[in-house]
């Protein structure tokens, strides 16, 4: 371990024996066996909708007890599938964990994949018949929020024989994630006399010493650049995978389905992506400005783009003053979200000890309904630990109230799924600089700044890299050096002129694992950051009268649009001037920031 401080009170690994005792667990083959039952139960149904379509009593029962029976099967598939992520993810270096993780999710595909016909014949249906469905029986009511997700989908469904074909082929098309998880966790970067993994070496990156900044820097460079053919392959592979898919169905632009399902107009992603593309000089470029001037630089090297603004090593914090600190903040909201969070750390559901082996970043990922959330991260003891820690509580927090509505309802689209994790790590970041030394402020809220230039403006250079990726994909394969090339523009742009993009910077698109995992993802931090901006200063003018909304909201899951769910707030994201009210505030910290001199 190279972290930069020593903590006495060490990260906690989690246990996932709730989940079950191990690979050769008995219960894993029985849970397997319970969501075949269901899938053969509600398999008996299929036809049953058309042939019911004149009898809404009849209609409804139906559509209450086929949709019930495929949650039930979620929900076994749902545990399974997250038990062998979690475990593997924590060890990629482990054959036998990637292995198990790789073949129980073919045994979970073939088992959900004979319910494809499920969705496409309620869309089958008219809304009519739909809705007096809903109307003759109260328990089909409770799904309305699913129906509409599903209905959504309805222009862009194909063939049952495709929908077959394109879910059977999924374990396969997630190889390639794989290799991409597995060639960064094997990644060593030479740093000096240090082997750093490459979570070690990103958190060094904030190290007061610039020499130890440049050394990690000039180590990812040349990590990064080794394996960049893969990755590049691993990316355009991907990205023409995406593609046939979405031509089949009819998308028009690549990242038309991730907005289909945060149920979001893309016009209106692209208004808030050109307003924060059109904000850059005001934000990111004046204030790595102004940080510059602080260090005593004429331009920042991109290492030193998060670097501390003290030359001493900035004030640590251990796991226990770590959690004091986050569970406070959650208190300011009330005690429930403080009781909420605090069961993660009473109970082992935390992983947060950084190991060779174990993925880079965190997350919080949820199970079922009936089954409590994991959070994950690399805990190495410093600020942004904590607030990524707050972040993640936040989901977890989140899960755990919309679980309430049931597994199918609490899936919450991204829109709306990063408002209480950017909310949680506000809270939490307030409360540290209401408690620092005033030695420390300004070096805080330079922090902030830039937590906040992350999430925002280098998301949306992310999303804007991505559309063009995506764009030259549809062409022809985009090497990696051209890669590099729209990394360069992109990040330059964002960045401004006063930060020097150093030769080797162009391989630093191969480690952000979105673009991977989950393409164009990266807009819904930027897109939860500028909400959580307007729920905060709603929160400022009335903190007694915002917990229960906003508890509300969380507890909605994904029962609401995010235009619904802001209405009892008085906040229409549909308005333009919505989006600048986070931009504004952003502003407002970096004015603060230069009149502390």
């Amino acid at each position: 371990m190279n972290a930069p401080f020593k903590s006495p009170a060490e990260p906690p690994l989690w246990d996932l024996s709730d989940l079950y005792a191990s690979r050769e667990d008995a219960a894993i083959n029985a849970d397997l066996e319970a969501a075949r039952t269901a899938v053969a139960e509600l398999n008996g149904l299929q036809g049953r909708f058309a042939a019911e379509r004149a009898d809404a009593a009849a209609l409804g029962a139906t559509l209450d007890r086929a949709i019930t029976l495929y949650e039930q099967a979620s929900e076994k598939l749902g545990a399974l599938g997250a038990y062998a992520f979690l475990a593997a993810s924590t060890n990629r270096a482990d054959a036998g964990a990637q292995g198990f993780e790789a073949d129980l999710r073919e045994k979970i595909t073939a088992i959900a994949t004979p319910t494809v016909w499920l969705t496409l014949e309620i869309n089958q249906l008219e809304e009519a018949e739909i809705e007096a469905a809903l109307a003759a029986d109260k328990k089909a009511a409770v799904w309305r929020p699913w129906l509409r997700r599903v209905r959504a989908m309805k222009p862009h469904e194909l063939s049952e024989e495709l929908e077959t074909f394109i879910a059977e082929r999924m374990p396969i098309s997630a190889q390639w994630p794989r290799l991409f998880d597995e060639t960064l966790a094997a990644l060593r970067v030479e740093s000096g006399k240090d082997s750093l993994t490459l979570a070690e070496a990103l958190n060094q990156l904030s190290d007061p010493k610039e020499a130890k900044r440049k050394a990690a820097a000039q180590g990812l460079d040349a990590a990064l650049a080794a394996r960049a053919s893969t990755l590049a392959l691993v990316m355009n592979t991907v990205a023409a995978d995406k593609a046939m898919e979405d031509r089949w169905r009819g998308f028009k632009r690549p990242a038309d389905s991730r907005h289909l399902a945060n149920e979001v107009d893309g016009d209106a992603v692209d208004a808030m992506a050109e307003a924060v593309a059109a904000a850059y000089p005001q934000l990111s470029h004046r204030y790595y400005a102004l940080k510059a001037k602080a260090l005593g630089k004429a331009k920042l090297d991109q290492w030193d783009r998060n670097a501390p603004l003290e030359t001493t090593a900035p004030r640590g914090f251990d796991w226990n003053q770590g959690r004091e600190l986050v569970l406070e903040s959650f208190g300011d909201l009330g005690g429930e979200f403080a009781e909420r969070a605090g069961r993660f750390f009473d109970k082992p559901w935390i992983d947060g000890r950084a190991r060779a082996g174990k993925q880079s970043g965190a997350y919080a990922h949820p199970v079922t309904a009936d089954r409590h959330p994991y959070v994950f991260l690399n805990w190495m003891g410093e600020r942004r630990d904590v607030l990524t820690l707050a972040h993640e509580l936040g989901h977890g927090v989140h899960q755990t109230l919309a679980a309430e509505k049931g597994t199918l309802l609490a899936d919450t689209p991204l829109t709306l799924a990063e408002t209480a994790s950017i909310f949680a790590e506000g809270l939490t970041f307030d409360r540290l600089l209401a408690t620092a030394p005033k030695a420390e402020q300004k070096g805080l809220l330079a922090g902030r700044i830039e937590d906040g230039l992350n999430t925002v403006v280098r998301q949306i250079a992310f999303h804007r890299f991505e559309t063009r990726f995506h764009d030259e994909r549809a062409k022809g394969e985009v090497s990696a050096d051209r890669l590099g090339e729209l990394w360069l523009e992109e990040m330059g742009a964002s960045l401004g002129p006063a930060v020097t993009l150093n030769p080797g910077y162009e391989a630093w698109w191969s480690y952000v694992s979105h673009f991977v995992h989950s393409p164009f993802y990266v807009y819904a931090y930027a897109f939860g950051d500028l909400l959580v901006a307007a729920l905060m200063e709603t929160r400022r003018a009335d903190p007694d009268g915002f917990a229960p909304l906003y508890r509300g909201l969380l507890a909605a899951g994904g029962t609401k649009t995010y235009v619904e769910a802001l209405e009892p707030f008085g906040l229409n994201p549909r308005d333009p001037a919505f989006w600048t009210i986070g931009t504004k505030r952003l502003e407002r910290l970096i004015d603060q920031f230069e009149a502390l001199g």
